[in-house]
């Protein structure tokens, strides 16, 4: 495999950096590429690798610059606006196609695509990081425990951690739907933090609010479980923060709103340091049950979250280039098989075991 069959899209972003520079640690030469401006050619110097320029508003732009790319890491958020064109350039390329998306909205695309993706000889993953590795690998442990599973509840925290700038960016652009569950099935909106949940994590008890990921979504896919919530851990003070907040939602979700916002959290948000990553770990954990009343629980803990989505996005880009993966749309762990996060580096795993 040449490392320049593969071509990481937002690269001079604060997880694409990290993805970039996995990638050539793993001994790759990708193919970097981003909207253009010195970032990007001084990234691509620092790493010893080739660049290449051009946006996501020009169909044409876009399969020129795919040109002779394998698969494509798709690392420039907010993905419910980046991830189209970039698939649909995919597809007629034909190239393979991952993100790093955490959003709801950008799951379901691209597993409606399931049929194109197929017509064309081209594997779509989205959520290869942090969002939604550990939950979803998670989730599918649960259901091979416990097949006949109709409920599903996952939440996750870390210590030690905090968000990049693009992660907050993102969480704007969702405004005001920032909540969300599975019910029987369907996608229904929550609102946010209305619902808590006391969860035993590996280092103790915290309290959990409910918040939307990815995983209402994708464990579905994943598992076939229609129930299913979402929930993060948050200090009590956020957790009444949060409480507060759902009164602003509806004004923060007109457009100039959402711009300023992001703007200010573009230069407000810096993402944890080197230091971070190397000290900071993550935490998920996943209760499933049946309508008999039993039940299995699991958790899974990993490294710093932005620390871990380098890792295994390289690591299922490294697998799908290997011809690892059949064409279509799929959730990390249906493409990569339940034990994708275990076999990662610095993952615990801990046993499935009744509740």
């Amino acid at each position: 495999m040449d490392g320049r069959d593969l071509l990481i899209y937002g690269a001079t972003g604060y997880t694409g950096r990290l993805v970039a520079a996995e990638a050539v640690r793993r001994g790759l030469a990708p193919v970097l590429a981003g909207r253009g401006g010195a970032a990007i050619d001084t990234l691509a110097a620092s790493l010893g690798v080739p660049h290449r320029a051009f946006g996501l508003d020009d169909p044409q732009a876009i399969r020129a610059g795919l040109a002779g790319a394998r698969a494509v890491l798709h690392c420039a958020g907010p993905f419910v606006r980046t991830a189209k064109p970039m698939q649909s350039a995919c597809l007629a390329a034909p190239a393979g196609y991952l993100d790093i998306t955490g959003e709801i909205p950008v799951f379901e695309r691209t597993i409606a695509l399931d049929a194109r993706a197929r017509a064309a000889g081209v594997a779509l993953v989205s959520g290869v990081g942090f969002d939604v590795v550990p939950t979803d690998c998670l989730a599918a442990l649960l259901a091979e425990a416990l097949p006949d599973a109709t409920h599903l509840d996952l939440a996750f925290t870390s210590r030690g951690g905090s968000w990049s700038a693009g992660t907050v960016k993102t969480m704007i652009e969702s405004f005001p739907y920032v909540c969300a569950a599975r019910r029987d099935g369907k996608i229904v909106p929550r609102p946010l933090a209305a619902e808590r949940l006391d969860v035993d994590f590996p280092f103790g008890r915290r309290r959990c609010a409910a918040i939307a990921w990815g995983d209402v979504s994708t464990a579905f896919h994943t598992t076939g479980i229609p129930n299913i919530r979402t929930f993060a851990a948050f200090p009590p003070a956020q957790l009444r923060l949060l409480t507060a907040l759902r009164l602003a939602l509806p004004l923060a979700g007109l457009r100039p709103v959402k711009r300023l916002l992001q703007r200010l959290a573009g230069r407000a948000v810096a993402g944890p340091d080197a230091a971070a990553h190397a000290r900071a770990r993550s935490f998920a954990w996943g209760r499933a049950w049946n309508d008999a009343g039993e039940a299995v629980v699991g958790t899974i803990e990993t490294p710093e979250a932005y620390a871990f989505t380098a890792v295994a996005a390289v690591e299922c880009a490294v697998r799908l280039l290997a011809g690892g993966v059949a064409p279509g749309a799929w959730t990390p762990a249906r493409a990569f098989g339940p034990g994708l996060a275990g076999e990662l580096p610095g993952v615990l795993v801990g046993p499935v075991r009744r509740a």
